[in-house]
């Protein structure tokens, strides 16, 4: 009876495992053997193209060069405000600290969407500067330019550069500080001297992370730089769609993933280093007393409700008004297809596909991640290996993820390149890892006290799964699968590979849109991506309230 339990559990913890293999390790495998085997045999000539060529080394160093200029911007702003976060009383800090961290959770279609409306040739600050100094242009140039994709990498990037300070800035003593002042030293020499040494591994380990999400940067670029900003991300989607040129894609995908490795192991480096030098001291924050300390203050909360509102009021500002006047005619033409349309449905039906795929993404991981929650959980070397693994995909690009799904999923007993269900499939496999660190937090707080009195009781496995398991795991749960759905439904990259014509989803919807000529295409999207922000700040407001200290690990 024994052995058969203990096959069923092993059965059980095999189908993650599965999961994972069948859907992240052949498409990736795929990738590398189409890249190095394009003709059967062993074909280095992509990786020769790219290095012989200008234009796909230029790629490459323009995509590392937009990512170190996010990662220097970003962390420059997110530095003196963590530091006044950690330091100074602040009505409504906690809640201004979550609403910052909204976009981060906010589909790329709709951010980018959101800053053309607000900062476009015919966006909101052009039309209040034209009508405030009567002129008859826009001063406001930066459409398909690089400062636009830094000013929408920083306003994603922000929130995590801030809470990874500010929880570590709020860990360690004043000391130091103090200490300095004795001696004489001005605000300056505390900053060149004390603080940003002090503060240097949480600056280490969150400008790691900004330059990782810069570096994988796709609905961003595509959107506001299209081919002529193209980073790798860009120029895989290209060369694979519009050129169908699989090699030199495949080996553009490798050069991506390999780099993508290389900083998630400095990321792990910097990340032990954070832990390793939080100092025993505790922070207590203080009401700000001087004038120049209120201006830093005012100025620090200003620039995170400027960085955070104007955009998204600008995009729902742009959606009902219509010379001047509301108008709510573009949401109700979302059931009816634009005349000269490139697409094949009308828009509503693509939130029908959203919240199907969605919904059944939610249930898909949820059973997966519990399942692998459980496996990482339990004492073994296959447990200390489950849990990096089942973080892989978080690691891997969407459009890597897409790109190796159409060249794997193309075969029997695999041929799934043409049904509809690749599509939650992709979305799974991008959402099981934040289910995972959902639940496991939750799942390590259960004492094992509770299942051996349970088990001394004489309780089977499956009664502890529900009398004591299943109701302390229950906030977790909620998170994890909100956070599944909210993924589910903002996913763009893998999405834009994979979708078909009767099949696309939101974010699909708006991009093609945004492609279609007209104004009431334009409008359309403007209010499919309201539909979708509301649906995803939705999801954001679940999980801020169900979280608490201890519940997730993001």
């Amino acid at each position: 009876m024994m052995r058969r339990v203990r096959e069923l559990w092993i059965g059980i913890y095999l189908i993650p495992l599965a999961f994972l293999s069948l859907f992240y390790v052949y498409p990736l495998l795929s990738i590398l053997d189409v890249s190095l085997r394009p003709t059967g045999a062993l074909d280095l000539s992509g990786f020769a193209r790219l290095l012989s060529t200008d234009y796909y080394l230029g790629t490459l160093l323009f995509t590392v060069y937009q990512a170190v200029l996010s990662t220097a911007f970003t962390l420059l702003l997110a530095t003196p405000c963590a530091f006044v976060f950690a330091r100074y009383r602040i009505p409504g800090k906690s809640l201004l600290l979550s609403l910052a961290t909204l976009p981060f959770v906010l589909p790329t279609v709709v951010v980018a969407l959101a800053f053309a409306s607000l900062l476009g040739k015919n966006g909101l600050l052009n039309d209040l500067t034209r009508t405030l100094f009567s002129l008859d242009y826009s001063p406001i140039q930066l459409e398909r330019t690089l400062a636009m994709i830094i000013i929408v990498h920083v306003f994603y990037n922000f929130a995590v550069a801030l809470r990874i300070m500010t929880s570590y800035w709020s860990s360690v003593g004043i000391a130091a500080e103090e200490a300095a002042r004795c001696l004489g030293a001005d605000e300056w020499a505390l900053w060149r001297e004390i603080r940003l040494p002090l503060i240097r591994p949480a600056l280490l380990s969150a400008g790691a992370l900004v330059f990782i999400f810069s570096f994988t940067s796709f609905g961003v670029i595509l959107i506001l730089g299209g081919i002529r900003f193209a980073t790798l991300e860009v120029q895989i989607y290209y060369q694979a769609v519009n050129m169908f040129n699989l090699p030199l894609a495949a080996a553009l995908s490798l050069v991506q993933i390999l780099s993508m490795l290389a900083m998630l192991m400095f990321y792990t480096s910097t990340q032990k280093k954070l832990h390793l030098a939080l100092a025993s001291g505790k922070t207590i924050a203080r009401q700000a007393r001087s004038g120049l300390e209120r201006l830093g203050v005012g100025s620090c909360v200003a620039l995170i409700s400027a960085l955070l509102f104007a955009p998204l009021f600008a995009l729902v500002s742009r959606s009902v008004l219509l010379a001047g006047r509301l108008d709510f005619s573009n949401y109700g033409s979302l059931a009816e297809k634009s005349r000269g349309s490139l697409l094949f449905i009308a828009p509503l039906d693509a939130v029908f596909n959203s919240l199907r795929f969605a919904l059944i993404a939610l249930i898909a991981a949820l059973v997966l991640g519990l399942i692998a929650s459980y496996l990482i959980q339990r004492p073994g070397r296959l447990s200390r290996l489950a849990d990096p693994l089942f973080m892989l995909p978080l690691a891997t690009s969407a459009v890597t993820l897409g790109f190796g799904f159409i060249i794997a999923l193309d075969e029997p007993p695999l041929n799934l390149r043409a049904s509809w269900l690749i599509i939650p499939i992709s979305h799974t496999l991008v959402a099981l890892p934040f289910v995972v660190r959902s639940v496991l937090p939750s799942l390590r707080a259960i004492p094992p006290s509770l299942r051996e009195a349970a088990r001394v009781l004489g309780a089977k496995p499956m009664d502890m799964l529900l009398t004591i398991d299943l109701p302390l795991l229950g906030r977790g749960i909620v998170v994890g699968a909100t956070f599944a759905f909210t993924v589910s439904m903002g996913e763009f990259g893998a999405s834009l590979f994979v979708a078909q014509r009767e099949s696309v989803t939101i974010p699909v919807v708006i991009y093609r849109l945004l492609g279609d000529p007209g104004m009431a295409s334009y409008r359309q999207a403007l209010a499919m991506s309201v539909v979708l922000m509301i649906v995803c700040a939705g999801g954001f407001i679940i999980i801020e309230r169900m979280r608490v200290a201890g519940v997730g690990e993001f």
